[in-house]
Formats: structure tokens, sequence, C-alpha cells
């Protein structure tokens, strides 16, 4: 939302740069980018290793740079992921057991350190978000609309298929309301820089936001009933199925990321000692 905050992902942005823009990952199949959305969350689910975290993580990046996508919008949009990690981090740095990095913080519960181990999960953590998240925008930047629309009647069962489109397309109403409000308020010179001294503003403008959108919904209810709506949204896009040459690099990704799971947590340089043991 430019107008409200450049650290919170806007749907128009994302929605005008999968329409306007061209580029190799905009050509692909849409079956296909999503599979390997798949196989990325399977892949930092089962990574054991921060040096595969950031492999994973800088080939992301660079598909996001490939289809000539906005690298310094994607560094502001993770503000919100590292809201999360922040969360539940902070706390896996301090409690961990290991050996403590510098001095340890006196506090009424005791003595808390952070740990080298703690710190290797913080950015454990950090880089399998990061890779989610960003595949995640990359998708949603290269891919048209119909194209998503037709994805999500495929794959969700009715009616949550339904509400996710109904629930996508009403998000730009919702951010119209807000800007409109804060426009408002901006003009007769309110200042939103400070939140918590404008606790009792942003209450306001989220409650006239929540009563604006239960008005224009019940208005473009009524307005869809007279066109006809009885609870389907016909798709007349069409998605079709992968290529050949897809759906053999995605087979691979599957046995790789398959072969790692089963080979990761073992120590596969002392694997061949014990096979000479037997005779191998």
């Amino acid at each position: 939302m430019s107008t409200l905050s450049n650290h919170v992902p806007d749907p128009r942005l994302i929605t005008a740069f999968a329409e306007r823009r061209d580029s190799p990952v905009h050509r692909l199949n849409p079956w296909t980018k999503l599979g390997v959305l798949a196989l990325l969350v399977l892949l930092v689910t089962v990574a054991d290793s921060l040096a595969v975290l950031l492999g994973v993580y800088g080939v992301t990046l660079a598909t996001y740079a490939l289809a000539t996508l906005p690298l310094r919008r994607l560094f502001a949009w993770y503000s919100l992921p590292f809201l999360f990690i922040v969360s539940v981090g902070v706390p896996i740095a301090f409690l961990e057991p290991g050996t403590p990095i510098g001095g340890a913080v006196a506090t009424p519960l005791g003595e808390l350190s952070v740990t080298w181990a703690g710190a290797l999960l913080v950015a454990e953590l950090t880089t399998r978000s990061l890779v989610v998240v960003t595949f995640s925008l990359t998708l949603s930047m290269t891919t048209a609309y119909n194209d998503v629309a037709y994805l999500l009647g495929r794959l969700l069962p009715r009616p949550l298929d339904q509400i996710a489109l109904l629930t996508y397309r009403f998000t730009f109403v919702m951010l119209e309301l807000l800007e409109d409000l804060v426009k408002a308020a901006r003009s007769r010179g309110a200042n939103l820089g400070e939140f918590w001294a404008n606790k009792r503003l942003y209450a306001r403008i989220l409650g006239m936001t929540m009563l604006a959108a239960i008005e224009r919904s019940e208005r473009l209810v009524k307005s869809m009933e007279a066109r006809g709506y009885d609870g389907d949204i016909t798709l007349y896009g069409d998605v079709t199925r992968p290529p050949a040459r897809d759906l053999t690099v995605l087979t691979v990704l599957s046995v790789g990321i398959i072969v790692y799971a089963l080979v990761g947590p073992y120590d596969v340089v002392a694997l061949p000692v014990g096979l000479r043991g037997v005779g191998l």
C-alpha cells in the first residue's frame, strides 16, 4: 500500500507487475511455478544446514531478479516476516542451550545469554521464512489474475474457492476506503507518524473502515445478485498442463529433495568407511 506504508505489499502493485511485465519467469506455466513453491516449502522444511538454506535463498532471490521485479520494495516488504522472526526467534536465541556468545544478561529469572546454537537456529528460521516469502511474491507478481483464479478454482473445494476469489477482489475495496480515511485525517492535520500518541485515531480509522466496508459489501452483494450471481464465479480462463520439460525438472527436483531428506541427517563422509567394513 504505497499510500499507507512501503513495508506492506500492495495487491494493486502486485497485480500490475503480473499483468504488465514480461520476463522468462512470467512466461513459465503457472502449474510449474506452483509446483516449485511446494517443493521449496518441502526443501526448507527438511534442510538442516544453513549453507544449504542460504544457497536456496540465493537461487530464489536470483529468480526474483530475473523476473525484473523491484528488489528495493522486496527488502522493504521483509518487515512483516521479520516481525514474526523476532517474536519467535528471540526466545530461541536465549533459551537454546550451548556455548554463550559474550556475557550473560542478569534478569529477575536468572542470567540469560545468546548461545551459538540459538543464533544458528535463528539464522536458519530467518532464511527459511525469506525463501518462502520471496518465491511467494515472485509467484503472485508473475502470474496473471485469471490464471490465479483458475488455479484457486481447481485446487480449493467449493465454497472455499469462491471465498478466496471474493476476498481477493474485496481487498481492493478495503484499500481504497482505508486510504480515503487516511487522506482525510492528514488533510485535517493529523500526524500518523507516532502510533501510541495517536492510538485513538488509529482505532477510529480502523472502525470506520470496517463499518464502511460492511456497507459497501452489502451493496456489492445486491448488485451481483441483480446480475445473476448464484454463488459461482464463472472462470473463463484456462491454464494448460505443464510441458514435458517442466514435468521432468519438477520430477528431478522432487527426487533430489527426497534423497537429501533421507541422506542429509547422516554423516555421508563416514558412510563409505562403514561400507568398507562389510566388504564393499
